[in-house]
């Protein structure tokens, strides 16, 4: 079963670290579970894929030098895409990939939660992969909504988990992703 799936980190990168909203609340757990997850995905013989998402100026540019992988998370992937869209499946190349590499099922992990970790979930499922989302290894910050109020990244996280579930993905702990996929997620 390793050998058809795919963890997929998505945007751990150091970018994040220069932009206005980013917080250290909640990084040092995300970090562990992110960690394990990597660790035990090399360990289980899954391919570890490193997505970093890219723009032309900022710290999200080639030019920053910020398109690197979170410190201190260690990421020995075997093959890395850089993407411009919030799906790391749209202009990457990753589907063509996943295919000639028989991956069948991705497990979603990185930052944001409710942006390219989600979007990225809901587009595997939508092209037919079963889906793993860890939620305990994304991460993400607190927003807030046009009424004003201040949505907490634990909120966010529970929100997104909440649409996934059942429809576009199987809610997963690292240790529930790392020990594979027994059911299907509805369509």
């Amino acid at each position: 079963m390793a050998r058809d799936t795919a963890l997929l980190l998505v945007d751990a990168q150091e970018s994040f670290r220069h932009r206005s909203y980013f917080r250290d609340e909640g990084l040092p757990a995300y970090i562990a579970r992110q960690q394990a997850l990597i660790d035990g995905a090399k360990a289980a013989g899954m391919s570890i894929v490193q997505i970093f998402h890219v723009e032309g100026t900022g710290a999200f540019s080639e030019d920053s030098g910020f398109i690197r992988a979170l410190a201190p998370l260690h990421v020995a992937p075997d093959i890395v895409f850089r993407k411009r869209r919030h799906s790391a499946l749209v202009g990457t190349g990753l589907d063509v990939w996943l295919t000639e590499n028989g991956i069948r099922r991705v497990i979603v992990s990185g930052i944001r939660t409710e942006q390219c970790c989600e979007t990225t979930a809901r587009h595997a499922s939508d092209l037919g992969y079963a889906v793993d989302y860890v939620g305990e290894a994304t991460l993400t910050f607190p927003m807030t909504d046009a009424a004003g109020r201040e949505w907490s990244a634990a909120e966010i996280r529970a929100r997104t988990e909440l649409v996934l579930a059942g429809r576009f993905a199987r809610i997963a702990t690292v240790e529930e992703a790392l020990a594979g996929r027994t059911d299907k997620a509805a369509a």
